[in-house]
């Protein structure tokens, strides 16, 4: 298995599709590395050469992608900021609940966790 930004990327994958494993990285980003180093988007991980691999290794260290603890750090701190001013999405945040206008009446168990029964709800 190659280790790219920390992470195990499986080698029996295509190299667009391996990258997406990366935290922060989509098809589009693995695309746009792949056109930039100019390696064919068909070719497996395990078919790459050492340099190739050091190419991309070099390319997503650069400033151009945030990726894995950075980007996971960066978009709790950008949470946090919502809950310290009292913003309606932070608040919804603190109590657990959709953040994006969904309906809590019915279908919102992900967020809310399991069903609760309430007491007294017999007829």
């Amino acid at each position: 298995m190659a280790r790219i930004a920390g992470v195990n990327v499986p080698d029996n994958k295509r190299v667009t599709i391996a990258l997406t494993y990366i935290h922060g990285l989509g098809r589009t980003s693995a695309r746009q590395i792949c056109d930039d180093l100019k390696i064919d988007r068909a070719r497996r991980m395990n078919d790459l050469t050492e340099d190739e691999l050091n190419a991309i290794r070099k390319e997503i260290d650069t400033d151009k992608y945030t990726i894995e603890g950075e980007l996971r750090r960066e978009i709790s701190m950008n949470i946090k900021r919502l809950m310290d001013m009292k913003a309606y999405r932070g608040l919804r945040h603190r109590m657990g609940l959709p953040v994006r206008g969904q309906n809590t009446q019915n279908n919102a168990r992900t967020r809310k966790g399991p069903a609760k029964p309430i007491a007294g709800k017999k007829k």
